[in-house]
């Protein structure tokens, strides 16, 4: 019988906190596809604020908002755009840019550190006088920090040379910053300056911020206006979302200032796996709150039956490919479910070594 669960599948499954549920019943709210909620509003002009872009939008999900902000900067359909092929766009978002914008994916290869070469990224820009052919290259997307590499981080200075780049050729540059936060407090670089060479940047606040729904889109004033049409277009257009809203600013004003925690326990988690025989963890690159775990060959498990032995403890975490699972640390788990991680995985793999007569 599990008596105890630490959920590390993902920094999505916070639940509410009591301040985020007050919040939400007391929020004063309006029609919000009218342009009248005033919370909506509010969260809007603090996520612009804070991201040093004149406007934001509130839009329901991370996917809806790289959909919202891909689709706004390539309005004609037959456009491409550039990213990585880890990318959480091009991988996770059940390719929405083709199947609902008709925008085709050029992708790059990821480096480990999540970052694309430049040169790479300049060689897959199309030569504009063979458009009879190919398609018109109208965006560079990136993604920061980068969680299909382990929650790399990219710094201004990278994204600043790309933004050049996007600049020289005549392209915007849009980021996925489903954990810019984590980047900027890993960092320790303000969240304006990570993206201050971006055109637009969507910003989750369901994952480490630990607000149960929702993200924010921001860039000019120009481009949200026309992010809002399509916001409506795609679904997105809600009434009364001060509801949403106003957990959604209780999450940054009381969940900011633990990231760095979670930071904390991740690298310890880390290390505490890497001793483990049968495991390896590259904990140099652990920057933020996510770890990669590789399971060594010679344990005999795959990542599928270590992820349902350890359901059995009440641990819950993700496989992440062929030997190897994922660990993603959220303000709701304490340094105490981080040890107890580690023992419930030791005991797994010990019952594993037993059964297999190893010594």
């Amino acid at each position: 019988m599990v008596v105890r669960t630490v959920d590390l599948r993902s920094d999505t499954v916070t639940r509410p906190t009591e301040a985020m549920r007050n919040a939400m019943a007391n929020a004063e709210v309006d029609d919000d596809v009218l342009g009248y909620d005033p919370t909506a509003q509010r969260l809007e002009a603090e996520m612009a604020r804070i991201t040093g872009k004149e406007a934001g939008l509130f839009v329901p999900s991370g996917t809806m908002g790289n959909l919202i902000s891909v689709l706004t900067h390539c309005q004609i359909r037959g456009s491409e755009i550039i990213l990585g092929d880890y990318s959480h766009i091009h991988i996770y978002e059940n390719g929405g840019i083709s199947t609902l914008g008709g925008v085709h994916p050029r992708t790059v290869k990821n480096n480990e550190d999540g970052t694309m070469d430049l040169d790479l990224i300049e060689a897959a820009i199309r030569d504009p006088s063979f458009e009879i052919c190919y398609p018109t290259t109208r965006l560079i997307c990136l993604e920061n920090s980068q969680a299909h590499s382990g929650g790399r981080c990219l710094s201004a200075e990278y994204t600043d040379k790309v933004g050049e780049l996007a600049k020289k050729y005549g392209l915007k540059l849009h980021i996925d910053g489903a954990r810019i936060f984590n980047a900027s407090v890993a960092l320790g670089v303000p969240v304006h300056r990570l993206v201050q060479a971006a055109d637009s940047v969507s910003v989750c606040l369901s994952k480490g911020l630990g607000a149960p729904v929702g993200s924010v889109i921001v860039g000019s004033k120009s481009f949200i206006a026309r992010a809002k049409i399509l916001r409506k277009t795609l679904g997105g257009g809600m009434r009364q979302i001060g509801v949403l809203c106003a957990a959604a600013f209780t999450a940054l004003q009381e969940n900011l200032v633990k990231l760095e925690g979670d930071h904390r326990k991740a690298k310890i988690l880390a290390a505490e796996l890497n001793k483990i025989k049968g495991l390896k963890v590259d904990v140099a690159t652990v920057e933020t709150n996510i770890v990669y775990c590789d399971i060594l060959k010679g344990s005999r498990i795959s990542e599928a039956e270590l992820v349902k032995t350890l359901e059995q403890y009440g641990l819950l975490i993700l496989p992440e490919g062929p030997l190897r699972v994922r660990f993603v640390l959220h303000h709701q788990i304490s340094e105490s479910d981080v040890h107890y991680a580690v023992s419930c995985i030791q005991r797994a793999l010990a019952g594993v070594a037993e059964e297999n007569g190893d010594k």
